[in-house]
């Protein structure tokens, strides 16, 4: 479990890594210390006017690397790698709402999948012979998804037909997520309760 003071800080340290990147090229190292090992994604949304809207999303499923390292990493390649955006530029920092979820670890879910999920607290990865798909907790919950619509879209996200999660073949897993998020950009930082 992390503290919202742990929570901050791996925010801080997105924006950090993300504008020290854009404008210097610059990639920032963490402070020295032991962080967890954790799966962790950054979120980016760009505000117009109240809305916002995807900027990017990347991050890891499983835990690879310690927590900071991971974040910095993350942080980097959802403001640059993510290939359905352009790369942020640095005149859009200002109106980047910056998000990290960190992953608990994953369990693989067996038959009677759909009534073990809960929207708004599961989180969904997919496997299947051709690749994978993940989908964050928030997800269904920011776009007003059913069970049946979550499931659908995870396996559109993997690149399959929608029925593929009922595939012998294929392995789906839950997760939940421990979410921190910037209320304004470059501004307070909330934990997002509804998510635990």
């Amino acid at each position: 479990m992390l503290s919202d003071a742990q929570g901050e800080l791996l925010v801080r340290l997105a924006r950090t890594a993300v504008e020290r990147y854009v404008r210097e090229s610059v990639i920032i190292k963490p402070e020295k210390g032991e962080s967890p090992v954790s799966g962790v994604f950054v979120t980016l949304n760009y505000l117009k006017g109240r809305e916002e809207h995807l900027r990017g999303c990347i991050g890891f499923a499983l835990p690879r690397k310690q927590l900071y390292q991971s974040v910095i990493e993350a942080a980097i390649a959802a403001a640059t790698e993510d290939p359905r955006f352009a790369p942020v530029d640095s005149k859009e920092l200002g109106k980047v709402i910056f998000e990290v979820s960190v992953l608990t670890e994953l369990k693989e879910l067996k038959p009677d999948y759909k009534k073990k999920i809960k929207v708004g607290r599961d989180g969904l990865l997919l496997r299947w012979e051709h690749g994978s798909g993940l989908l964050l907790p928030q997800v269904p919950v920011e776009l007003g998804w059913d069970v049946d619509e979550y499931f659908a879209n995870i396996c559109h996200k993997a690149g399959a037909p929608i029925d593929i999660w009922q595939d012998p073949s294929s392995k789906l897993y839950s997760f939940r997520a421990i979410v921190f998020k910037e209320v304004e950009p470059g501004g307070r930082i909330r934990r997002l309760e509804q998510y635990k």
